[in-house]
């Protein structure tokens, strides 16, 4: 796995940050038209010189494509794998992205738009394109499998690891590099997502206490900006070459929501879990810990209660179940795969990360949140959901190897 996150850039320090329940979100200052714009944002500290060597032209490359090298690289690195003439062919990229090139195209409406369209930069279609980030990938990695990238808003990564997950089980390929990422804090889609009116209420003495899922008093998510990959690989070969197994990849459940395009329902979301099961072949009680969808929207959190309460019954109320993006912040397209790294992490270290900032209670969201820090706890199998504007709903279960 390779993570760039609000809360570090590998999976460690992601972790312990995420345990002693750290918020990264802050006061984002982006510049517009009329001058800078304040807001609330996840910021991923990153500097490209130190992943990238000095004769590469990162300024070809969007910061989304900046983020999802470096993570898959890393990724590459810790599953110890090489790819060459015998395996390339049976090797592929699965990449998700809801907003893309969310910089370089900001960057391009002002160059068309406030400054001289005759001298627009000559490689922007390649540098706006949502697989961008993949073909890059593919291309650093010499990999000649399926090269695929989805765009479902906020499910994008979790549906680009499922999707990648049947690749490999239906035998058309044995090795893919699987996650996603996001860079989405500029001037422009600050104020589009603003426009919506479920960004959080900005506290200007607190910023990252900002996001609040499941609390009385939430007022909307926070963006945030990173990226996170694994390596799946089918299970025999793995074994064979003696890698390390963080875990196995059992269960993908994806559904729609057909009556609307950005309200959630309790029946297309507990579709998601049950499908998500019945793929696993097991029962709602061998599920130990939810990464929850919790973008603390108010309608999000109380549909995805009442949704976990309908598959569990009254284990839901024995579940410890968190919202990460409580600190990390939402990363829309790359949430599902940063928080999918994080279920796994869960897996290793024997604990729970908490839900940050859940100081008020909600009686319609009363499930066991694991609020302000983590939790020590044996945990074999979890579940990361993710639910998407569009409508399109991904769950991922997993256990520890």
């Amino acid at each position: 796995m390779g993570v760039i996150s609000p809360l570090g850039n590998n999976p460690a320090t992601l972790f312990s940050t995420l345990m002693e329940g750290q918020s990264g979100d802050r006061e984002v200052v982006t510049e517009g038209p009329k001058g800078s714009h304040s807001n609330v944002g996840a910021t991923a500290a990153f500097d490209p010189a130190q992943y990238f060597p000095p004769q590469q032209r990162v300024d070809q490359l969007d910061r989304v494509s900046q983020f999802s090298i470096a993570a898959a690289a890393m990724a590459v690195k810790d599953a110890g794998i090489e790819f060459n003439d015998e395996n390339r062919s049976r090797a592929g990229v699965s990449f998700g992205t809801g907003m893309g090139a969310a910089n370089a195209l900001e960057e391009t409406f002002a160059q068309l738009l406030l400054r001289d369209p005759d001298r627009v930069k000559p490689l922007t279609v390649l540098k706006v394109m949502n697989n961008a980030p993949s073909g890059h990938i593919a291309i650093q990695h010499g990999l000649a499998g399926p090269d695929l990238t989805y765009s479902c808003a906020c499910s994008s990564s979790s549906v680009s690891i499922g999707e990648a997950f049947r690749q490999i089980r239906h035998g058309y390929a044995d090795v893919m590099i699987a996650g996603g990422a996001e860079a989405p804090l500029t001037f422009g889609f600050f104020k589009a997502w603003e426009a919506m009116h479920v960004l959080a209420i900005p506290d200007r003495a607190n910023p990252a206490a900002a996001c609040r899922p499941f609390s009385k008093d939430r007022t909307g998510l926070v963006l945030g900006e990173g990226a996170a990959m694994v390596i799946l690989e089918e299970r025999e070969a793995a074994i064979r070459r003696g890698a390390r197994i963080y875990a196995e990849l059992i269960g993908y459940g994806s559904s729609n929501e057909y009556l609307h395009i950005t309200k959630p329902s309790v029946d297309g979301q507990a579709l998601a879990m049950s499908l998500a099961l019945a793929d696993a072949s097991i029962a709602a009680d061998d599920i130990d810990y939810i990464n929850a969808h919790g973008t603390a929207t108010v309608l999000n959190d109380v549909t995805e209660t009442r949704a976990i309460k309908k598959v569990f019954g009254e284990r839901a109320y024995r579940l410890p179940v968190s919202s990460t993006k409580s600190m990390h912040g939402h990363l829309l397209g790359g949430a599902g795969a940063l928080e999918f790294v994080i279920s796994l992490l869960a897996t290793q270290h024997h604990a729970v990360p908490p839900t940050a900032n859940l100081d008020v209670a909600d009686p319609e969201c009363d499930l066991d949140y694991v609020p302000f820090r983590g939790r020590e706890q044996d945990v074999r199998c979890i579940m990361s959901n993710s639910f998407a504007f569009g409508g399109t709903n991904a769950v991922l279960i997993a256990r520890r190897h």
